[in-house]
């Protein structure tokens, strides 16, 4: 019978790696200099808003019309319930 993967009968080979093996530190980073590091990191970020799947203009207006409508919602409620608030504590306190 075979464990399934991650099981914590059987250690993964990697973990059962003798201690006195030095660990890299840095790996393949560490060898590169802050500009190449920078280089990399915008280029990462350039390749990852690529991937971003951008809404329409009309999905933009919708979706800031409904905001705008909800954030005009809250504000009228809390303007309700902070005037009946501040009503109830005058007629409490006088």
């Amino acid at each position: 019978m075979t464990d399934a993967v991650g099981s914590i009968d059987m250690p993964d080979a990697q973990d059962e790696a003798p201690e006195s093996k030095k660990a890299r530190k840095g790996g393949k980073r560490g060898k590169k200099g802050p500009l190449k590091r920078l280089a990399l990191f915008y280029r990462q970020i350039v390749a990852e808003l690529r991937k971003v799947v951008w809404p329409t203009r009309n999905q933009l207006t919708t979706y800031t019309t409904v905001v705008i409508i909800f954030v005009v919602v809250m504000i009228g409620l809390v303007t309700v319930i902070d005037y009946g608030l501040s009503n109830a504590a005058k007629y409490v306190f006088g």
